[in-house]
């Protein structure tokens, strides 16, 4: 069956015919400030200041790898320790990824990819499904990477899981070194992201669940 130029340009501009996949949100609380705001069909552009730089660096990677345009701000009780803003971070950024995608019509929902970077392979799988849940797989052989505590990359991944309503599995497939551990995860992650939330130009219209709702 032949395609016409015409379906080809149609499927292909779907994105710009469906409602703007964009959130801002903002959480306050006694321990942090947090501003986020994202674009889902962006170009990779990040603003990250969240006085980790750690945790800074793995947004970018997000970004660019995933192409969502990310804006983060946050302040927090950094002289305690990382642990709150850290976590309020992922908890503002899960609800900002919620409420960008709305009912979650059209999108291809599942997302999976496995990235290398250098001996470190991670395989992420994750799926929009409506029902938090998080498989963490992580062998990190160190505490930290420079000064951010490496089991706040855990309560991470736990906080955009719950507020984003995702079902998401990591796997370490292979790796010695912590810092490309984990920066092998966050872009395993993004393309994971892309990919779920691209635009099924087959489904535009629809709900991808035979429940017809997630």
């Amino acid at each position: 069956m032949q395609i016409s130029d015409r379906q080809v340009s149609s499927s292909s501009n779907l994105e710009h015919l469906l409602p703007s996949r964009t959130a801002s949100v903002s959480r306050t609380t006694g321990e942090t400030d947090v501003q986020v705001t994202i674009n889902l069909d962006g170009q990779g552009n990040c603003s990250a200041s969240t006085g980790i730089p750690f945790l800074d660096h793995m947004l970018h990677q997000i970004s660019s790898h995933g192409l969502i345009d990310i804006d983060v701000r946050a302040t927090g009780d950094l002289e305690i320790d990382d642990h709150h803003t850290n976590e309020d971070v992922g908890i503002t950024l899960g609800q900002a990824l919620g409420k960008a995608l709305g009912d979650r019509k059209g999108i291809v929902r599942f997302g999976h990819f496995i990235a290398p970077l250098d001996e470190a392979l991670v395989q992420v799988a994750l799926d929009f499904s409506g029902r938090p849940h998080l498989s963490y797989g992580l062998e990190i052989p160190t505490q930290r990477v420079g000064t951010y505590d490496t089991q706040l990359v855990r309560e991470f991944f736990v906080a955009i899981v719950n507020h984003s309503q995702m079902t998401l599995h990591i796997r370490q497939l292979d790796g010695i070194n912590s810092h490309h551990i984990i920066e092998a995860t966050f872009k395993a992650f993004a393309r994971s992201l892309r990919m779920a939330l691209e635009i099924d130009p087959r489904r535009a219209s629809g709900i991808p669940s035979s429940k017809g709702v997630l």
